[in-house]
């Protein structure tokens, strides 16, 4: 059964069965790549006991990706363990290349030029320059595409050397695999923090690829826990998907949500977002802003994409019942 709703104002999808869906369970041996990088830690999990009051909830968490492998997101968990499988009996060097709203192409750069390796990011015009520049400064090749971050993907496509891009589509399938394999770590690290498994895992979302990698984790095995999609109203390509019943491509437009102004869902996640979500909702800008000093005032340095998670709570909060435990996943520091 689902439940729907859509207006100008207010856009949310529940699935109440979600749990009973099943999928394979992701590989082992992820973590213990990931255990063994130079600088691997489990990141923060800050519980906000005054923010939960004011939600109703339990005990509520934040996972808190602000430093990630001495980068400021978690994205460097999918790039370091793409990287490796791509990278797994070639010899010589090559160019990886990618398209990014910021954080995913500096994180692919960081791994190629730890590992000796060439790096061409293509970047959407809509990418402010602090990011640009970050990504340089991991001597990679930069080029700002006059266009969307779909453009930028389409070119990442065409240009020489090895695709490492965090969006599947027909045909190119398993790199971003390897990618949502690489996030399952964070999943992993959630649970052994908590001690048990949350009730609900609020999840940012651009193409879906980092919530396919949570669906995985819980869907893969008998599990109580629900999980709920955040999206910008501005460029939400996965709810606009779930409410028409099939993946579909949208315009998008500004958003001090970066990381998330994606306007087509990934192709290789679609199948699990559209059976294993448990519930996706949209935020305003001035939603999103009020969550980002909300948490920067219980010390949690979230970004405008982090932040959602928080923001999309309280937009469909009455609609969730009770809630015991909740995690969000707060992707990126505050730049």
């Amino acid at each position: 059964m689902i439940r729907a709703t859509s207006t100008l104002s207010d856009m949310r999808f529940l699935r109440p069965d979600a749990p009973r869906w099943k999928c394979p369970p992701a590989p082992a041996g992820v973590r213990d790549f990931h255990a063994g990088l130079p600088g691997y830690a489990p990141t923060p999990l800050t519980e906000l006991p005054a923010l939960a009051a004011g939600l109703g909830i339990g005990r509520l968490f934040v996972k808190d990706e602000s430093s990630r492998l001495g980068l400021p997101a978690f994205k460097a968990l999918g790039a370091s363990w793409a990287v490796h499988r791509v990278l797994e009996g070639r010899t010589g060097q090559v160019t990886l290349t990618t398209a990014t709203d910021g954080n995913h192409g500096r994180a692919v750069a960081r791994m190629a030029r730890l590992r000796g390796q060439r790096a061409h990011v293509f970047v959407p015009n809509t990418v402010p320059e602090k990011a640009i520049e970050a990504i340089r400064a991991e001597n990679a090749e930069v080029t700002v595409v006059d266009g969307t971050y779909d453009d930028a993907v389409a070119l990442a496509a065409q240009a020489d050397g090895i695709l490492v891009q965090d969006m599947g589509w027909d045909g190119y399938e398993e790199v971003p695999g390897w990618i949502v394999e690489g996030y399952g770590t964070l999943c992993h690290e959630v649970d052994e923090q908590l001690g048990s498994e949350p009730d609900l895992v609020v999840v940012p979302v651009g193409v879906g690829s980092f919530a396919q990698a949570v669906i995985t984790h819980y869907r893969g095995r008998d599990s109580r826990t629900r999980i709920l999609a955040v999206e910008p109203d501005r460029a939400a390509c996965v709810l606009e998907s779930l409410l028409a019943g099939e993946l579909r491509s949208i315009p998008t437009g500004h958003t001090i949500m970066t990381g998330l102004n994606c306007g087509t869902p990934s192709s290789t996640a679609w199948p699990f977002l559209q059976n294993g979500l448990d519930a996706a909702v949209s935020v305003s800008e001035e939603e999103c802003a009020e969550a980002v000093e909300d948490l920067f005032a219980q010390n949690v340095h979230s970004g405008p994409c982090g932040a959602a998670a928080l923001a999309g709570l309280r937009a469909i909060r009455d609609d969730l019942g009770h809630l015991g435990t909740v995690v969000l996943i707060s992707t990126e520091g505050r730049s």
